[in-house]
């Protein structure tokens, strides 16, 4: 008895002895990464510095209100606490490369838990490896010259239809006042949906559940009714129910096809998904999930770059002056009435995209993004732990003299000469960036096009406000007053 319990008195100091030691070396492990962690204030427990933040976001001046005073106090790296998460902060261009490039490989995306729930958990937002760089290569197949060529024509006859419905034509002379915003954002909305997936885009009820989705992106994820989140759920199956159906019959479509040796078979991003899907490379559901994630990300920030172009143009005359012989210079070349645009015209369009970037520059659609770091990260002279979020803004370079002298002056030729990708991050960077860019730059170019050169039109508030809910937004629709030209 008394050799069985001096043998379980040294069985217990050995196991203490080896507690103490992992306690030691966790407590070492912890005051090494305080002297190496940034320098900032990590607020109270699990809610930080959150209140800051979305306060500073709703009002959009997350960088005048959050981030500057603490580059100011800390440095360009400092440590945060958000929505729970110890969070650090990078700015400038070079934690702008550090971060976008080595995605995969030290840090992936993080999303809020809503956003990936509704924009789809199967998107090629959450996914990484091969998935990711196999649906990327069908984005990136289909958004190429050859099929950006093709889908010029198509864009210009949605946006005149649109425009001489709701805005008149040469043969109506009635002065309108029209929400800009909500007018770019229903365009882009429709554009995307006629040419990339072969819907009806002028279904108005399924724009509306759209909007529902995006208002319960960033919102809490609670499950009762009422609530933001609740109401998000509901409009996205909705939605998910139409994709489905056009989904299968998309797919039947193209077996009946294939069976009779048809030649006629669409070259589509909708085509081109089902076909990977027919190929066993992805699923139905990732199918639909892609779709939503790229309706969303395609129709919302082109929409706010529209308006913030049109809002710079109406605060520089001169600027509006330039842009404005650019496209008569483009029309006149046109031969016949109401003649499309091509590709070539929209390559002829320099200064008009300069202003654009510099609009996007001050008015960035997406203010950053968030990544979680998967490893411990160095980076300038500190360590981010594993399991960390790493935030970067475009704030960090655009609203900085040390890559844009005089900042926050409206100057469309800083665009003349190339801009670094990771100074310039309107679009983000690295294997993320945005698939739909050229895309986007169509959108935008070929809009402002049809409404310069068939419009006179003034904005009603060049001053208004821009709010965040949870992407940025004019806070009364950007109501502009239009007539069309003699």
């Amino acid at each position: 008895m008394a050799d069985y319990l001096r043998a379980l008195v040294a069985a217990l100091i050995g196991i203490s002895f080896l507690f103490l030691l992992l306690l030691l070396r966790q407590r070492k492990k912890s005051r090494s990464y305080e002297k190496r962690l940034p320098p900032g204030e990590m607020g109270f427990p699990w809610i930080g510095e959150t209140l800051d933040f979305y306060r500073a976001l709703q009002k959009n001046t997350l960088f005048e209100d959050f981030i500057a005073p603490r580059i100011q106090t800390h440095g360009k790296t400092f440590k945060t606490r958000i929505m729970g998460s110890p969070t650090i902060v990078v700015n400038g261009a070079e934690a702008n490369r550090f971060f976008l490039s080595n995605e995969f490989k030290l840090v992936v995306s993080s999303w809020p838990a809503s956003a990936v729930q509704l924009m789809g958990v199967n998107s090629i937002m959450e996914k990484s490896g091969e998935q990711h760089r196999l649906v990327r290569s069908i984005l990136t197949t289909c958004l190429g010259n050859t099929g950006l060529e093709a889908l010029v024509p198509k864009i210009c006859s949605v946006v005149k239809g649109h425009l001489d419905k709701n805005w008149g034509h040469c043969n109506q002379q009635d002065e309108k006042i029209i929400s800009l915003y909500k007018t770019a954002k229903f365009l882009s909305f429709r554009v995307t949906c006629e040419c990339l997936f072969e819907m009806g885009g002028e279904d108005e009820v399924l724009f509306e559940c759209f909007e529902k989705v995006l208002e319960g992106v960033f919102s809490p994820v609670v499950h009762l009714p009422g609530t933001s989140f609740w109401r998000a759920k509901r409009a996205r199956a909705v939605i998910e129910k139409v994709l489905l159906k056009l989904v299968r019959e998309k797919r039947l479509k193209m077996m009946e096809e294939q069976t009779r040796s048809s030649s006629s078979l669409s070259l589509s991003l909708l085509s081109r998904l089902v076909g990977a899907m027919v190929r066993g490379e992805i699923t139905e559901v990732e199918v639909v999930d892609n779709i939503v994630l790229l309706i969303f990300a395609a129709h919302d920030t082109s929409s706010f770059a529209i308006a913030m172009t049109f809002k710079m143009l109406s605060l520089n005359p001169h600027c509006y002056s330039l842009l404005l012989q650019e496209h008569n210079k483009i029309r006149s070349k046109k031969t016949k009435e109401g003649e499309n645009l091509t590709m070539e015209d929209v390559t002829k369009m320099n200064y008009t995209w300069q202003v654009a970037r510099e609009s996007i520059r001050l008015f960035p659609p997406i203010f950053g993004s968030f990544r979680r770091a998967i490893t411990d990260v160095n980076f300038d002279g500190f360590t981010i732990p594993k399991g960390w979020k790493v935030l970067w803004t475009a704030y960090g370079t655009h609203f900085s003299e040390e890559y844009f002298k005089d900042p926050m002056r409206f100057d469309p030729k800083r665009f003349e000469d190339p801009i670094s990708p990771y100074v310039f991050v309107g679009f983000g960077g690295g294997p993320r960036v945005c698939a739909g860019y050229q895309l986007a730059k169509l959108n935008i170019l070929i809009f402002v096009h049809l409404v310069v050169t068939r419009y006179d039109w003034s904005l009603v508030q060049p001053n208004e406000t821009i709010v965040m809910d949870p992407l940025p937004f004019p806070s009364q629709g950007m109501p502009l007053k239009v007539s069309p030209k003699i």
